[in-house]
């Protein structure tokens, strides 16, 4: 299942406008990657968005903080 989020403030990543953020379910696998990779709990949590979204955690980085807090929404509906 993958959930579609529509960013109020899109972004551009690569030259490339974002106008909406698709997060599939995530995996063990896929929570196990980002915790091997991240420093800190707000790092893994956008390693694991950006790996749901299949994107750079650089373009999660460019998101205002009304479409994270969306994002971090649907992430958590998905482990609840």
């Amino acid at each position: 299942m993958t959930e579609r989020i529509p960013l109020t403030y899109p972004i551009d990543h690569d030259g490339l406008p974002i106008n909406e953020i698709a997060l599939r379910r995530p995996t063990v696998g896929d929570h196990l990657a980002a915790q091997k990779a991240a420093s800190s709990d707000a790092e893994r949590e956008i390693r694991l968005m950006a790996n749901l979204a299949e994107l750079p955690p650089a373009a999660i980085h460019q998101l205002d903080m009304k479409d994270y807090a969306a994002l971090q929404k649907v992430l958590g509906g998905f482990l609840s």
